[in-house]
């Protein structure tokens, strides 16, 4: 049997281990706090990431990150994105070389604007058929808790990708596959920038008609962006991309919307980083995406209005569609 490892113990992580465990597969996962380590050892829990959720006995959990990836198969990464490449310049050198790594990860590199895919290409030196990311319309909360729901598991190698989606699908979760790297991982880092748009607009009070507005035109704007990077439009309108915009833009669980409801009751970009507790994604890729967007001459009003009201150079109550300077509806997007 495959041994399966996930490399971090957040909401995510613990979520994404308890999908593998249900599978019928022993997991182990790698927690950076003892306290964490033990709950999900001698309790089967995770209270502080994954309240409720009673954990499979087939998951346990280590601090020893050597442990942990000794003789891995397969490695699945769920740290923050912004703290991989730290993460991996201390346990890199115990990945196996022959591991297919995967990347649960929905984040730009601040300073490099580089994916998380890239991120590992460059630190662990393996060939892009080792690594399958993995993004789709997924709540951790309500994944945990068996509610059904699917995702895409994309690389380059598809036989890869079948062999992660084999191991990752159950009763309740189900795990499709395809080639689009790019479009995939891009879909999962895009939407946040969206959600915290219409995070934004329902903090401020404005009703269903902007938000869907905003919705659809943020699916074409990001959809632009990610083709113009090699993406297939196909995967922006699948699971990765509309789907997983569909699922983040107005749930309570997503920290992405919650992020941009509290911008738009007036809080400050500091004010709100330090009210979540968990990380929100969206927040520290908007300034990359931007310059990426910039490097290939793309147009991507919405988040260029999000990024405004981060900086608190625009009143919330300014974002909406009706200033995005577009007057035409693209056609096929």
């Amino acid at each position: 049997m495959s041994k399966l490892v996930v490399m971090g113990a957040g909401a995510w992580g613990t979520t994404f281990a308890k999908v593998l465990a249900d599978g019928g597969n022993d997991v182990m996962i790698w927690a950076r706090r003892e306290d964490v380590a033990d709950e999900i050892n001698k309790s089967h829990r995770n209270g502080d990431y994954l309240p409720g959720i009673r954990l499979p006995h087939n998951l346990t959990a280590s601090t020893d990150p050597a442990e942990v990836l000794a003789g891995a198969d397969q490695v699945y990464l769920a740290v923050p994105s912004q703290a991989l490449r730290e993460n991996l310049e201390v346990w890199g050198s115990h990945v196996p070389e022959e591991a297919i790594l995967v990347s649960l990860m929905k984040g730009v590199e601040k300073d490099t604007g580089l994916r998380m895919s890239e991120v590992l290409r460059e630190l662990l030196k393996v060939h892009e058929d080792q690594i399958v990311v993995v993004s789709g319309p997924n709540l951790s909360l309500e994944i945990a808790s068996g509610e059904p729901a699917a995702s895409v598991a994309a690389c380059s190698n598809l036989d890869n990708a079948r062999e992660v989606a084999t191991v990752a699908s159950n009763e309740y979760f189900t795990t499709f596959t395809n080639k689009d790297v790019v479009g995939t991982e891009f879909g999962g880092i895009l939407k946040n920038l969206i959600a915290v748009a219409i995070g934004i607009v329902n903090g401020v009070g404005y009703g269903q008609n902007t938000k869907a507005s905003i919705m659809t035109r943020g699916l074409a704007e990001i959809s632009r962006f990610a083709v113009a990077y090699g993406a297939k439009k196909k995967t922006m309108v699948g699971l990765a991309g509309m789907g997983d915009l569909i699922a983040t833009s107005e749930s309570p669980l997503s920290r992405n919307f919650k992020a941009g409801e509290m911008l738009g009751k007036g809080y400050t970009l500091r004010e709100v980083s330090k009210r979540l507790s968990q990380t929100a994604e969206g927040l520290s890729s908007v300034a990359p995406i931007l310059a990426l967007a910039a490097a290939k001459g793309i147009n991507m009003p919405i988040v260029e209005q999000v990024k405004l009201v981060m900086d608190g150079e625009m009143n919330p109550r300014d974002i909406a569609p009706h200033l995005t300077h577009e007057t035409d509806e693209p056609q096929g997007e």
